[in-house]
């Protein structure tokens, strides 16, 4: 009698281990449900934000449009200079007179295809299949006092992101790509924290940390957050020279 208590035991600790582990999609259906869900965030128009970023004790302030899934559109002011990237689902441009391009170039196309999922609204995680990208749960890792699900995403381009969630809350707490940059592939760590609702729901990280191993630090803080305002498509236009 005391082996079949044992065994049942066992039978039952075996079992809702299994029906408490978690996917990747698990995972990642919760994190969309948690910044908004499916439904409100694939009805949403646009969003333009206005931040303030920091570098080397440096602020600038920084203005981010996006038209969702047409277009993405950064723009930074350091004492009148300013700096622009631009990403569309065709491909990307930037100025960027600190680096000696004063006249817009076509971004490199290794560097859009990291770039590119900035268009759309809700991460490239949103619908993340449909794109023909895939995802593999690695377990776990601390993000702090955190112990965060990892999850890393690969596009068919084989860029890949891995992203870092809390099991309490399902943000996304870091983000940590690969890129290519002037030839040269720079990892991107990408910090995020100070989560909050906007007035239609969708929750963002107002505050972020990037570090690039290339040297590149910032932070950014957001200020204001605008949904569904009108944005003119030809903001995204490559000017002509």
């Amino acid at each position: 009698m005391k082996s079949l208590k044992l065994s049942l035991l066992f039978l039952l600790v075996i079992t809702g281990l299994f029906s408490n582990a978690q996917t990747a999609d698990d995972i990642i259906n919760k994190h969309i449900e948690a910044i908004g869900g499916k439904d409100k965030i694939s009805n949403i128009k646009s969003m333009q934000m206005e931040s303030v970023m920091t570098v080397m004790g440096n602020e600038a302030p920084m203005t981010t449009t996006i038209l969702n899934g047409k277009g993405y559109r950064n723009e930074i002011d350091f004492n009148g200079t300013k700096i622009v990237q631009v990403i569309t689902d065709k491909g990307g441009w930037m100025i960027n007179p600190m680096m000696g391009a004063s006249d817009p170039t076509a971004m490199p196309d290794e560097q859009f295809k990291g770039s590119r999922a900035q268009i759309v609204l809700g991460g490239p995680l949103m619908d993340y299949a449909s794109r023909g990208y895939t995802v593999d749960l690695k377990g776990k890792e601390k993000v702090g006092t955190v112990d965060a699900y990892k999850i890393v995403m690969t596009t068919p381009d084989k860029v890949a992101t891995t992203f870092y969630f809390d099991p309490t809350t399902y943000y996304i707490l870091k983000a940590v790509s690969v890129i290519n940059m002037n030839g040269q592939e720079a990892e991107t760590t990408s910090t995020f924290s100070d989560f909050r609702k906007t007035d239609i729901g969708y929750v963002l990280p107002y505050s972020s940390e990037i570090t690039s191993s290339m040297g590149f630090s910032m932070t950014a803080n957001v200020k204001k957050v605008e949904m569904n305002k009108d944005v003119d498509p030809k903001i995204f236009e490559m000017p002509k020279q």
